[in-house]
């Protein structure tokens, strides 16, 4: 694969306060990278500085080879960016608008009609082409924003909160646009929405308070979705003692006389294990349910260790 995208070391400043604190990370083509992070994260300052709407306090950005400091007119051709207000002209009609998107992207006039009709087929818009932006749904206008970000077919394309203000049913529309973009170009998603990075992305990064603080793949972020606990359910109070002696059980925790939480290592499964020591002590199994973590648990688990260990650095 090649490299679109290389971060090293952002920073960004807002007087004292650092919103972007020494960020890096890559995007390779055919990705689909979740930028994942509570409102105020830092997510959107990123996207404005890939994009060269915002200039880093430090760091280099590297956009298909051009540094996009030294080189920002050859970077930015390989660019398409929708930010969170699509940029939209309301009193236009949605051809009137991509033609004008498309003479500012110096698509050459023999180019043009292809270039629309690609991203309006593309996009879903042929049946809205004569009609005024302003008249349009909100699912329809983040379509034309998408639209007029890949009309000049750039390698990578960076969208800010896509399906904000959505109904469900154009949320799945634009996520299953936003995957079907994802085989040709290298895609960067911005988002507050967890179910958004499970859903759209291959690739996933939280960020809380400026700082990278996950980095992973949605694979493997699901394997760690898979909780190393279970909840037991007896007819007779266990003892704790006995359990805990399980090999592979790392603490025991009393949730009421009947039910109680085991915590496990992952290397070792001692389900089994469980199961036969309360039945043959005659404690009466009634129920043994697997945990699973969700996507919230750990964002909500990362977020809380980063907050604890800024005040701790402070």
């Amino acid at each position: 694969m090649s490299t679109l995208i290389k971060a090293e070391h952002l920073y960004r400043y807002y007087g004292p306060h650092c919103a972007v604190n020494d960020l890096s990370f890559t995007l390779e083509k055919g990705e689909i990278l979740g930028l994942l992070g509570p409102n105020g994260a830092g997510k959107t300052s990123t996207l404005q500085m890939l994009c060269g709407q915002l200039a880093p306090s430090a760091g280099q950005i590297t956009i298909n080879a051009y540094d996009l400091l030294d080189s920002p007119k050859q970077a930015k051709r390989h660019l398409g960016y929708l930010p969170d207000t699509p940029p939209l002209y309301r009193e236009l009609t949605v051809d009137e608008f991509l033609l004008y998107c498309a003479r500012l992207h110096k698509i050459p006039r023999a180019g043009t009609a292809k270039a629309l009709a690609r991203v309006k087929n593309r996009c879903g818009l042929n049946d809205v082409s004569d009609r005024l932006i302003g008249n349009l749904s909100k699912g329809y206008q983040q379509r034309i924003g998408i639209a007029q970000a890949i009309l000049h077919n750039p390698a990578i394309i960076i969208l800010d909160e896509p399906t904000v203000g959505l109904d469900p049913i154009q949320i799945r529309e634009i996520r299953s646009l936003i995957k079907e973009l994802g085989q040709d170009h290298g895609i960067i998603l911005s988002t507050h929405i967890l179910s958004e990075v499970q859903e759209s992305c291959t690739q996933v990064q939280i960020i809380q308070q400026g700082r990278l603080i996950l980095n992973e793949t949605i694979a493997g972020l699901n394997k760690h979705m898979n909780t190393a606990s279970l909840e037991l359910m007896t007819r007779a109070a266990p003892d704790y003692n006995t359990l805990k002696a399980i090999p592979g059980v790392i603490s025991v925790e009393g949730l009421s006389y009947q039910r109680t939480r085991i915590h496990f290592d992952t290397s070792q499964n001692p389900a089994e294990h469980i199961a036969e020591t309360v039945v043959n002590l005659g404690w009466g199994l009634l129920e043994m349910t697997p945990l699973k973590k969700s996507m919230e648990d750990i964002f909500i688990a990362l977020t809380e260790t980063a907050q604890i260990q800024n005040r701790t650095q402070s």
